[in-house]
């Protein structure tokens, strides 16, 4: 099984953790955050992964056309049935339902008309073209928001509606068959929430609600609670702990600091004597000085905070400096 994973994005709302560090190569704990990702899609029998970096970044092309632009690539070595996953996504989904329930619709085509002739659908001679997760949330104002009928098939679909209301969402993972590319212009700027999808509503488009993990580590708060939650053992990834919601690397110096109850302190990491750190994380080779209190931030690599300085929610670059 193949998978296209989309990491072309910018992650602004990372900077500047993001400045020099695409966000899928960010360290999320102990390892770049794509680690997560293709752990969990191997134990989901995908034995191939795409990374779908962009072309040029003054020539975006858009979920869709990233697909697109990757498909054209592969060629013939893309099969006729693949998955397509938004690359920012921390989950421990049941992607093997997912792709069960795609294969099972397709091969009943729940829900669905036959369609013939009809080379704008996706669906070729007829059936199911797309399978979308979906996942509920308390509020759903961020994300794409989808109603299903009783067999699975998608009857309404809503990108970002802005509403704070429950719901089913789009969780970024896709099955789709190779006929969808039809409907995607290649060289184009094109969204596969806002201008495949609702061409494909009635006419191939399928969901199905997976219960589990989920989190878009996008902002700086979703980052931190997606690290405490792999540190309390929320998400199930192979991260070993060095106490429930801590990780200490270990050649960290942290003399007579007082660290956690959750913390990451990175490799090379030095906290000095009387210092505090709480629900923050330090990445490698960071330096807090004596006295220094470091509250619900992220430090990037390398970063230096002098004795006696507060930090309190903040979010510092590399190899900067943070005074008194």
């Amino acid at each position: 099984m193949q998978a296209l994973v989309l990491v072309g994005g910018e992650g602004t709302r990372l900077r500047p953790l993001t400045a020099d560090v695409p966000k899928p190569a960010l360290t999320l704990v102990d390892r770049p955050f794509l680690a997560y990702m293709v752990e969990w899609l191997a134990g989901h029998g995908v034995d191939e992964v795409v990374l779908a970096c962009g072309f040029l970044p003054e020539e975006p092309r858009g979920t869709a056309g990233a697909i697109r632009f990757a498909a054209d690539d592969l060629g013939d070595e893309l099969d006729d049935r693949f998955l397509a996953l938004n690359g920012d996504v921390l989950t421990d989904l049941d992607l093997t339902a997912l792709l069960n329930a795609h294969a099972n619709n397709r091969a009943s085509a729940v829900g669905f008309p036959q369609i013939t002739g009809k080379t704008n659908s996706g669906t070729g001679s007829g059936g199911v073209a797309a399978t979308i997760a979906l996942h509920s949330v308390e509020d759903s104002s961020a994300y794409g928001l989808v109603r299903i009928g009783e067999g699975g098939e998608v009857l309404e679909f809503t990108e970002k509606t802005g509403e704070t209301v429950p719901g089913e969402v789009n969780a970024g993972m896709y099955v789709l068959e190779r006929s969808v590319l039809d409907l995607i212009p290649p060289g184009e700027n094109v969204s596969i929430e806002r201008d495949v999808f609702p061409r494909l509503v009635g006419e191939g488009l399928c969901g199905l609600r997976l219960d589990g993990y989920w989190m878009d580590i996008g902002t700086p708060e979703r980052y931190l609670q997606a690290s405490w939650d792999i540190l309390e053992g929320r998400v199930q990834t192979r991260v070993e702990p060095t106490a429930p919601g801590t990780l200490i690397a270990p050649d960290a110096a942290l003399a007579g600091a007082t660290v956690g109850p959750r913390a990451v302190i990175g490799p090379g990491c030095r906290v000095g004597d009387g210092a505090e750190v709480n629900e923050s994380v330090l990445l490698d080779g960071c330096a807090i000085g004596e006295g220094a209190r470091v509250t619900k931030s992220i430090l990037a690599p390398g970063v230096k905070v002098d004795p006696g300085a507060v930090l309190d929610g903040a979010v510092v670059g590399r190899d900067e400096r943070v005074p008194a």
